[in-house]
Parts: C-alpha cells; sequence; structure tokens
C-alpha cells in the first residue's frame, strides 16, 4: 500500500523538484544579469524597512483630528532621511576646506627635498661602499624622471569623463532608489497580498514560514547593524575627544559607516584616522611626535577592534541571522569574490534568504506538504 503511494507520488516530485531548481536558476541568473536593478531593490529594500516605521507612525498620526496622509508620511520621512545625511556630510566639509588650504599651502619644492633626502643617503652609501657601479643621483633623478614620464602619461581628459560618468551614475542610482523606495513605503501591503494570493495551495504554508522568517532575521540584522554604527561611533567619537583628535566625530562617522564592511571596515576606519590626525596636526618637528599621534588613534581603534570582534558582531551575526561564526566568515569572503566591497556588505543578508529559503523547501519536502497532490 504504502509502496503503491510512493510510486505514484514519485514522478510528481521529481517534475516539481525540477521546476523549482529552473525557476530558482532563472531568478539568480536575472538577478546576476540586471545587477544594477537587483542593487537598487536591495537597497530601496533595505531604506524602506528602516523607513516604515517611522512612516507608519506618522501616518497614523492625527493632526487636529486629521490623518496625515500617507503620501505626506512617506515624504516626511524622506526630508528626515535626507536631513540626517546632509548632516553626515556637513561634518566633512570642514575636514575638506581644511584639506584643500593645506594643499593649496604646500612648498613643493620643499616637500621635495624632504622626500628625496633619504634617497640622497642611501645614494650616497651605495657609491662610497661600491656596491652598485652608479653615479651620483642615479637614485633621485631615476625618481624625478618617472614622475614626470607618469605625470605626461596621464590623460587628464581621461580621468575628467571618468568622474563624470561616475557622477552621474550615481546621481541615475540615487534617483532610481528613491523612485523605488518612494513607493515600497508608499504602498500598504497591496503587492504583498497579490503575490501571496497567487501561491498555489500546495506552497502557501512553506511560503508564507519563510516570508515570516526571512522578514525577522533581516529585520533583526539590520537592528544589529544600527547598533553596531551606534556603538563604533560612540567609542571612537569619546576616545578621540579625549585624546584631542582633530575632527574626532568625523573620524568616528567614516569608522561607524566603513564598519558596514566587514573585517576591512575597521581598516579603513583606523587608516582614515590616521591619514586626518597626521594632515591637520601641522608640521611636527620630530618623529616621536608622529609615534605618539599613531599610538593615541591605534589605541581608541584597538578598542573599537576588541569590542566590534567579542561583543558586536558575534551578537549580530550569529545570534540576528542564526549562523555559525566560520559559516559568516566563508560567506562573506565569498561575496567578496564575486562582487567585491558590495559583495561583502550583501553577503550576509543574501545568505539568509537563501538557506532559510533551502531549509523551509527541505522541510515541505521531507513531509510531502509542498507537494501533494491537489
Amino acid at each position: 500500500m504504502i509502496k503503491s503511494h510512493s510510486s505514484k507520488l514519485s514522478p510528481f516530485l521529481n517534475k516539481t523538484v525540477i521546476y523549482l531548481l529552473l525557476g530558482i536558476a532563472i531568478f539568480f541568473f536575472l538577478s546576476w544579469y540586471f545587477s544594477n536593478i537587483t542593487i537598487y531593490i536591495v537597497i530601496s529594500l533595505v531604506l524602506a524597512t528602516i523607513l516604515r516605521p517611522l512612516t507608519n507612525y506618522i501616518a497614523q498620526t492625527q493632526f487636529y483630528k486629521i490623518k496625515i496622509p500617507r503620501i505626506i508620511a512617506v515624504i516626511l520621512s524622506f526630508l528626515l532621511l535626507v536631513l540626517v545625511l546632509g548632516m553626515f556630510i556637513l561634518l566633512f566639509v570642514p575636514l575638506i576646506s581644511e584639506q584643500i588650504q593645506v594643499i593649496a599651502n604646500i612648498n613643493y619644492e620643499s616637500l621635495y627635498q624632504r622626500m628625496t633626502r633619504p634617497l640622497q643617503g642611501l645614494e650616497k652609501y651605495i657609491i662610497d661602499n661600491q656596491l652598485w657601479d652608479a653615479k651620483e643621483g642615479f637614485l633621485v633623478e631615476g625618481l624625478k624622471e618617472n614622475l614626470l614620464k607618469l605625470v605626461a602619461k596621464t590623460n587628464l581628459q581621461e580621468i575628467i569623463n571618468r568622474v563624470l560618468s561616475i557622477t552621474g551614475n550615481v546621481l541615475v542610482g540615487i534617483l532610481a532608489v528613491s523612485f523605488i523606495t518612494f513607493f515600497f513605503l508608499f504602498e500598504t501591503g497591496i503587492r504583498r497580498r497579490q503575490l501571496i494570493s497567487i501561491i498555489p495551495n500546495g506552497y502557501f504554508e512553506v511560503t508564507i514560514s519563510a516570508l515570516f522568517k526571512i522578514e525577522k532575521l533581516l529585520s533583526n540584522y539590520l537592528i544589529g547593524l544600527l547598533f553596531q554604527m551606534i556603538c563604533i561611533f560612540s567609542i571612537a567619537a569619546v576616545g578621540l575627544s579625549i585624546l584631542g583628535i582633530k575632527y574626532a566625530l568625523t573620524i568616528a562617522v567614516f569608522a561607524a559607516v566603513a564598519n558596514l564592511i566587514p573585517y576591512a571596515g575597521p581598516v579603513l576606519g583606523a587608516s582614515f584616522g590616521i591619514i586626518v590626525g597626521i594632515s591637520t596636526t601641522g608640521t611636527f618637528l620630530n618623529t616621536q611626535d608622529y609615534i605618539f599621534l599613531l599610538l593615541k588613534i591605534g589605541i581608541v581603534f584597538s578598542i573599537v577592534q576588541i569590542t566590534d570582534n567579542l561583543v558586536l558582531q558575534p551578537l549580530i551575526f550569529s545570534k540576528s541571522v542564526k549562523a555559525h561564526p566560520l559559516e559568516i566568515f566563508v560567506i562573506i569572503f565569498a561575496g567578496a569574490t564575486v562582487a567585491g566591497i558590495v559583495g561583502m556588505i550583501v553577503a550576509i543578508p543574501f545568505y539568509t534568504v537563501l538557506r532559510v529559503s533551502v531549509i523551509e523547501l527541505y522541510k515541505g519536502f521531507k513531509q510531502y506538504r509542498i507537494f501533494k497532490l491537489t
């Protein structure tokens, strides 16, 4: 009896699995082929997830017993987001202005002399000890000639065209993300209900369960990332301010945002802090001042790194997405191999969706819930 039932069910199972795998393959191919659109949609989903609670709260608020229209709530949420981003950008304006002034006041002849002095010492040592059959000035003059050749080969028009192209792509991306995010926020579950309505009855239970778990895990992950950024910003800002580093808030903001890039983020934040610290402190009298500055910045970012590695990352990655740290490590580097920095950032959310979907489909297959004949 059981054997007969299994034999009748087996062809249907094979056919369903083939269609399911084919659908998944087509989905991933289209996501890869239209990668720009996929990235816009992913960014829009993240922004919509962050702004949706605020939008819902504003839409439910009554002003003199008049309910605020949802379109106004969406616009107000966008304005708040733009205001926050604008405040972050304003933190970098004084730093950029000072760097431009520093560059404009550089005495390039003096800088060249200071840069070539160690080479001159090395050159003199080589000639005096006859380590190499060369004439005086071979290192310094060779360096100068190579730099001049490099400048001569630089195509200014090509650089300008690349800058304009990147600027155009960024503007298109901002417009696309804003447009998609607006409609994600404006609709109140209509698309979701339409999507659910077309799901066959045999797949309904598994699909709803997968969607619920995916939303919960991704929501926990985004909240965890926000908490991580606030902690990184707070530790870096307080530490750098106490030690008297200029533009402590600007460095802290950069470190918090850079920390979104797993593993490489803390290094980028510390490097930015060192560059800003050196370039805004003025001309030092001796090497000890440089060492002391690097030591102060290094201490702050060491505390940031230890806190992030021992507390924040296990809490965010392992707890929120329910994955082993080694598993997370492999997925992040796989994302880096496929799509660089962007791949590292989206690797964990993408893997979370894929893993939950596979687990739920496996459960449905094991219990024959999604393969029952209707």
